[in-house]
C-alpha cells in the first residue's frame, strides 16, 4: 500500500519545481513595474526552493518499497 504522504511530496515538490522556476525566470529577466512590495526579496524563489526540499524528503521518506 502506498502512504497518502508520498503522494503529498510529489505535490509539494512539483509545486515548488514550479514555483521555483518561475522566481527563477522573474531573477533573469525582472518586470518593468513588479507591483508587489517587496518584489527585491524574491519570495517565490525560496519558498519554490523550500517547498521543493520539503517534498523531496517526503518522496524520499514515504517511497513505496521502503521500509519504515
Amino acid at each position: 500500500m502506498i502512504s497518502i504522504w508520498f503522494f503529498i511530496g510529489l505535490s509539494l515538490a512539483g509545486n515548488g519545481a514550479l514555483i521555483l522556476g518561475a522566481g527563477i525566470y522573474q531573477l533573469v529577466k525582472p518586470p518593468l513595474q513588479p507591483g508587489v512590495v517587496l518584489f527585491e526579496l524574491h519570495a517565490n524563489v525560496w519558498w519554490g526552493a523550500v517547498l521543493l526540499v520539503i517534498g523531496a524528503l517526503y518522496c524520499f521518506k514515504f517511497a513505496p518499497g521502503r521500509q519504515s
